[in-house]
């Protein structure tokens, strides 16, 4: 609990603040966090809700708000599907995305009076590709878990112990994250992706990633989930769904499940 104190310590330095809120772990806990530092009047959550985000990922988010007795706004969209360069889908793609999305969140800020924006972005995230960070550092956006040096597990295991229903919420980085970067992204293909993960999750697979290769479908899930998917009438159940949404070809990525596996291109 050393980190959470010295995270709450930090928070309370900044007066009030915009956190931006996905509904995951990490921008639970700092939500959470700011929350208990300043008082539920100084903090305002702000939720991006875009085409690339599920449908139950903004019912998720509201519930949350609820539950943390804190004040939401949302935005919803930002232009980023009309943005020729974003949809363009090159390797900075996040960094277009995250950009606009802080940038209108500090404009939210000013709006209400409110003195700074701090995003979610953990330790673990310094070892990964992120080139979201950069927008985060340019528009002075504080990070205040990784500030700490707070680690995925860690950020786990005191939601835990905090009592956040997100403690064991599995990972779930935005839709455009599935599609190949190069490969253009659509209004359609997000949709394609969103229905056919939702069919797998029902099915009995909460972590699953389904990567859209144009007509291919490539499925990860963990390996020792995989004979469970390969069952006859779940495979055959699965083919005819994607099938359905317009994938010609159904596969299964034999490495299993694995976050960003569409980066490991840019480390070859």
């Amino acid at each position: 609990m050393r980190k959470y104190r010295q995270l709450k310590d930090n928070l309370r330095v900044c007066e009030s603040l915009v956190v931006a809120f996905s509904g995951g772990v990490d921008s639970t806990l700092l939500l959470g966090a700011a929350i208990d530092a300043l008082g539920p009047g100084r903090v305002l959550a702000a939720a991006f809700h875009a085409p690339f985000h599920g449908e139950e990922e903004l019912t998720a988010v509201q519930e949350l708000a609820v539950h943390l007795n804190c004040r939401l706004e949302v935005i919803q969209d930002g232009g980023l599907l009309d943005n020729a360069d974003f949809c363009a889908n090159p390797p900075n793609r996040c960094y277009i995305c995250k950009h606009t999305i802080l940038a209108q969140l500090l404009a939210l800020a000013e709006q209400k009076g409110l003195a700074a924006v701090a995003e979610g972005s953990n330790a673990d995230d310094l070892r990964d590709y992120r080139p979201g960070m950069q927008a985060v550092e340019e528009l002075h956006v504080l990070s205040p878990l990784q500030s700490v040096g707070l680690t995925k597990q860690e950020i786990r295991q005191l939601s835990r112990d905090l009592g956040l229903p997100t403690w064991n919420k599995p990972s779930s980085p935005c839709l455009c994250s599935r599609i190949p970067y190069g490969s253009t992204i659509t209004y359609a293909k997000l949709r394609q992706i969103e229905y056919g993960e939702r069919f797998l999750k029902e099915a009995g697979f909460p972590e699953v990633r389904l990567r859209h290769h144009d007509n291919l479908a490539r499925i990860e899930v963990p390996a020792d989930k995989m004979a469970a998917l390969l069952h006859g009438q779940t495979l055959s159940r699965t083919q005819s769904y994607l099938r359905g949404l317009g994938f010609q070809y159904i596969t299964l990525d034999l490495h299993g499940f694995r976050s960003g596996s569409l980066n490991e291109i840019l480390r070859v």
